[in-house]
């Protein structure tokens, strides 16, 4: 057995799993071995998740938090309605999107973020563009979380990493970086978890 036939079938596992379970995409497993390991979001929660198209993290959080919990998803991207979903169609760089985001809720739990940018196959810009993201998703985490909340941002490993890691060390009492079992191999994400949000500015 070569190692591309090994991550070709682990793939395919999870891109079908998905599609038996109605998940939309397989990253919504991602998401799922992330919270059975860190229990970081659990029932009533209220989450928002930026970068939600098509949908998948959407319907793996509303089935943990449960009916008396509440999911806002943000994406520039239109998705398919989800029944108890809260969805805001905007751009997560805009400065005017986080007053979207107040009017569903002003507190939020937990903060997730898988937003990544179109990629161009410039490995240098790919990266750039991906921290940027992760960093405006951070922004509005620290906006919108309770004290001793948490989040969760994927972030391609390069040359800006390391820095933007030290950024939520500012903010979180915990740092946990990994990489799910979903995830690819050859990937080069990972996915940084902020536990016990200390408050903005501490």
């Amino acid at each position: 057995m070569t190692r591309r036939w090994l991550k070709e079938r682990r793939s395919e596992h999870y891109y079908r799993l998905a599609k038996k379970e109605n998940l939309r995409s397989r990253a919504a497993f991602k998401l799922k071995q992330l919270n059975e390991k860190y229990n970081i979001i659990k029932k009533g929660d209220r989450v928002l998740d930026i970068g939600s198209a098509p949908g998948g993290w959407l319907l793996a959080i509303k089935d943990i938090v449960g009916g008396k919990g509440l999911v806002v998803g943000v994406d520039i991207q239109p998705i398919r309605e989800i029944e108890g979903v809260h969805f805001i169609l905007g751009d997560i760089t805009d400065n005017g999107i986080l007053d979207e985001i107040v009017k569903a809720s002003s507190e939020f739990d937990v903060v997730t973020s898988d937003c990544s940018p179109n990629v161009s196959g410039n490995w240098e810009l790919d990266h750039a563009r991906q921290i940027y993201l992760a960093e405006k998703s951070l922004e509005k985490a620290i906006k919108v979380l309770i004290k001793g909340g948490s989040f969760i941002v994927k972030v391609f490993q390069g040359e800006f990493f390391r820095e933007f890691i030290e950024k939520i060390r500012r903010y979180f009492s915990k740092v946990i970086i990994t990489k799910p079992e979903a995830s690819r191999r050859s990937s080069a994400e990972v996915y940084v978890i902020g536990l016990n949000f200390r408050g903005e500015g501490e």
